[in-house]
């Protein structure tokens, strides 16, 4: 289906109060009145984006008409088909990156081999409810590994800044015919919700297994067989483990794909190993910020909180401290903080939505950029700096937290007082808060992160009155927000330039910063190997 407005339908903008009939047949009337023609003149008509404008103190909805009949997702979509031959490309990490890197191939008839450290959907959920209860932490099945990677258990959000439109609309298409709600076409800000998400990632999975994809969990990458030399090195087998027995063996392959997420850190030292340049790159730190919600919807909507079509009222917040980016990140309406490290020494916190965003909470993330210069100003140099930075942060975390997956939290108006709270409020963060002097917490790196932050938090007070509130505490810490490295690819072949055949997608290696970004970079790179061998299918639009 494309999405070049050269071939897009008559399309007109329809502004509707919160009281306005939405309905099928008041909106016909509406686009009838705005085109000056009458009812019956009219061909079918369907939405194809809204919004929601909450500005000015004056809430309505946006609304994009498309005149015309709306094509159904399985007539506009190249599908996957029969794949054969041998299974000679690997691809590393079944987040959205490598899932939709398999997906392109199959439509192409590529068969391929996804492999993941983790667990499919359904068995991942046990080892999430056991970190939600103060368990261990299985370094291999956790919020960021498994099957869908570390956006299936983080709500699902699928809005972008992605110039790529087509792919865009084609990745969110692919979602929808394999069970996301059909909203997530029109709305301006769409998300699925991590209750829904799974199932969706397990359709995939299934359709293309049926093509004869191959799916292996448990099983993660631990070497890289190359031959050749200087500029004629190429990648010519891939080593893997079973995580539980520990059983290795060799793949034969001509690509490998490394579409391991932001928190792989054995891949980065792998990629040294391998003499891939690697460089770092910004990121952000900070914590969650977690509110009521109907605080939020009273600061938002104003004397519209509560009204049955608005629901769940989000923020996003920005501003400049000093020169450095202080930020909201990964919004959360009607969410939950839950703990997202992968390992027991360290204290890692994000947040995630269920589809109807309805808990009593709203959290964020609340951070701080990081320059690669002030990794140096802190005599941290090399391309691991930053993940370095990070572990700093997370083991501080985990010793204020005290164990057993509590995190360290702090009233905000403590936080910008300079102490301790002696009572926390009510949180969503199942393992349970401790106390603690969070400043401290974030200052552990040796960057002033606290003060930043102070600055930021009454910045955006003036814009949300009510944001700095005895109900609202500061979580922590928010590390994981990107990887701090990127390993570098050529930006025609997606390929390391190092080594053929080894391609580097989604965030992981530092090319995306989302779901729909990842997606969008692994359908790339998809096209790329299939260009290789002859076969290419082009995405749609």
């Amino acid at each position: 289906m494309s999405d070049h407005p050269a071939e897009d339908p008559e399309q007109i903008e329809i502004t509707l109060g919160l009281d306005s009939p939405d309905d099928a047949e008041a909106l016909l009337f509406a686009v009838a009145r705005t085109v000056g023609r009458r009812v019956d003149e009219l061909p079918a008509i369907y939405v194809k984006k809204r919004s929601l404008d909450a500005r000015r103190g004056k809430v309505q909805f946006h609304l994009l008409v498309a005149l015309g009949e709306e094509k159904p997702l399985d007539l506009g979509l190249p599908h996957p088909i029969e794949c054969t031959g041998a299974r000679r490309t690997l691809i590393v990490g079944d987040g959205p990156a490598g899932l939709f890197c398999a997906y392109q191939l199959a439509r192409a008839g590529v068969a391929c081999t996804v492999i993941d450290r983790g667990k499919q959907v359904q068995p991942r959920r046990r080892d999430l409810k056991l970190l939600n209860a103060r368990g261990g932490v299985d370094p291999e099945s956790n919020y960021c590994f498994g099957e869908g990677g570390a956006g299936t258990y983080s709500d699902g959000k699928l809005y972008t800044r992605s110039h790529k439109r087509g792919k865009v609309r084609d990745v969110m298409e692919i979602l929808a015919l394999h069970g996301a709600p059909p909203a997530i076409l029109t709305e301006a800000r769409p998300h699925i919700g991590s209750n829904l998400l799974p199932q969706v990632i397990s359709s995939m999975r299934e359709r293309l297994v049926a093509c004869g994809v191959e799916f292996r969990f448990g099983t993660k990458l631990v070497g890289l067989e190359i031959e050749g030399q200087g500029s004629a090195r190429k990648v010519t087998g891939a080593r893997v483990e079973d995580v539980d027995s520990g059983s290795l063996e060799t793949h034969p392959v001509q690509s490998v794909v490394i579409a391991t997420g932001h928190s792989a850190r054995d891949i980065f030292r792998m990629g040294l190993e391998w003499g891939v340049t690697m460089e770092p790159k910004g990121f952000a730190l900070g914590v969650r910020i977690e509110h009521p919600q109907e605080l939020i919807n009273e600061i938002q909507f104003g004397k519209y909180a509560g009204h049955p079509k608005l629901g769940a009222a989000s923020y996003k917040l920005a501003t400049q401290v000093q020169g450095t980016g202080v930020f909201s990140f990964c919004m959360c309406p009607g969410g939950w903080i839950v703990p997202a490290m992968t390992d027991a020494d360290h204290l890692v916190v994000n947040g995630m939505s269920l589809s109807k965003r309805d808990s009593p909470f709203a959290n964020s993330g609340l951070v701080v950029g990081v320059e690669p210069e002030n990794l140096v100003a802190l005599g941290m140099k090399g391309s691991l700096a930053g993940i370095e930075l990070q572990r700093i942060v997370e083991r501080a975390a985990q010793v204020a937290g005290g164990g057993k997956n509590r995190a360290p939290a702090v009233r905000v108006t403590d936080f910008l007082a300079g102490k301790e709270s002696s009572t926390l409020p009510e949180s969503s963060y199942l393992p349970g808060l401790s106390a603690a002097d969070v400043g401290q917490v974030l200052d552990s790196s040796g960057i002033d992160f606290s003060v930043k932050m102070k600055v930021g938090l009454r910045e955006f007070a003036k814009r949300m009155h009510g944001y700095i509130s005895e109900e609202a505490i500061l979580v922590g810490v928010e590390t994981r927000t990107s990887a701090p490295v990127r390993m570098v690819r050529d930006p025609e072949t997606l390929q390391t330039p190092e080594i053929g055949g080894v391609f580097l997608s989604g965030e992981g290696p530092g090319y995306a910063g989302g779901i729909i970004s990842a997606a969008v970079d692994g359908l790339r790179v998809a096209e790329q190997i299939t260009t290789k061998v002859g076969r290419l299918v082009p995405t749609a639009g």
